[in-house]
């Protein structure tokens, strides 16, 4: 949720004017790192967010509609878009966007053991709801696109970084062979504690699902126990928050044996697949010359110290 593409309020108020919303006052957002978001407020004193899609088209911005309506009809906390003339997605400045109802609350930093339950159970009713949800993406970013941005980065890494990263890749192909029952859906692939909201202990707002493909489930909570149950900048897994988690995610979805099995493995792999990421958008930000106060470049070295610490665990 950084700001690539500058906008005017007088831009934002003729966007938003179909939409019978008169907007007075626009606010960027930090904290995010793939689409431009503003807060914008309106004269009745309601909120929203615009979003302005940077690397998707209006199609691939579109997909996403119906799950969070599907989502939103199952009870789940999630920020549902607005219509006008039947459809969610428009263009601002020759870029696919749209507004949807501002989710207010707090991330929980730190999380403490009842936000990490509530966000275990929302996250398996997400799993089992999406499970069979009839959606096909245009970018699929499951193993195989992980893979791809692996090893796009891995000529630029230096002899340290490239044993620790084929080590990793080693590791997940013995496994993943060993314990094949790991079962897929769709999942929100992007589930940090800066995309939820609370008020205390109640989950109010689950953000940012622009990440959603479908993968093993596996992944999906390996990422959000890793950020739910770590106290950075220590990286260390905080195992009372880790147990909590896997228990309340369990009454919804029992884990399989196999997904047991590889847990510590998972733990490892979505540290190293965000240390990627973030060495990736580095680059690009790097390429395009994107700087200033409201681009937000969150540090690789984090998630590569994360990755060592849960290696130490990991067995073939």
């Amino acid at each position: 949720m950084s700001v690539y593409t500058t906008l005017s309020l007088q831009e934002v108020q003729v966007f938003a004017a179909p939409y019978g919303l008169e907007v007075v006052e626009l606010n960027p957002i930090q904290g995010g790192i793939q689409n431009t978001n503003y807060f914008i407020i309106c004269a009745d004193g309601t909120q929203f967010v615009l979003t302005l899609f940077e690397n998707m088209d209006a199609q691939a911005a579109g997909e996403l509609i119906p799950v969070l309506e599907h989502l939103g009809a199952q009870g789940l906390a999630v920020p549902v878009p607005l219509k006008y003339n039947g459809r969610s997605i428009h263009r601002l400045k020759d870029k696919p966007a749209q507004i949807a109802p501002r989710m207010i609350g707090q991330h929980p930093m730190p999380s403490n053991i009842a936000q990490v339950e509530q966000i275990a159970l929302a996250q398996a009713k997400m799993h089992v709801a999406l499970k069979d949800f009839p959606l096909q993406r245009k970018t699929a970013r499951d193993h195989d696109y992980w893979y791809h941005v692996a090893m796009q980065m891995k000529p630029t890494l230096n002899a340290a970084d490239t044993a620790l990263l084929n080590n990793l890749l080693g590791l997940y192909q013995v496994l993943t062979e060993m314990y094949p029952n790991r079962p897929k859906g769709f999942i929100h692939s992007d589930l940090f504690r800066d995309n939820t909201l609370f008020e205390g202990n109640e989950l109010k707002g689950i953000l940012d699902f622009y990440e959603m493909n479908q993968d093993e489930f596996l992944f999906d909570i390996a990422i959000t126990l890793n950020d739910f149950c770590t106290e950075y900048p220590d990286v260390k897994l905080n195992e009372a928050k880790a147990t909590a988690f896997l228990n309340a995610y369990s009454t919804v979805r029992p884990l399989t044996e196999d997904e047991k099995a590889c847990l510590e493995l998972y733990l490892a792999m979505a540290a190293g697949r965000f240390w990627m990421m973030r060495l990736q958008v580095a680059q690009m930000n790097a390429a395009e010359a994107r700087t200033g106060d409201d681009i937000l470049q969150k540090n690789p070295q984090e998630m590569r110290n994360m990755l060592i610490e849960r290696l130490k665990f990991v067995t073939a």
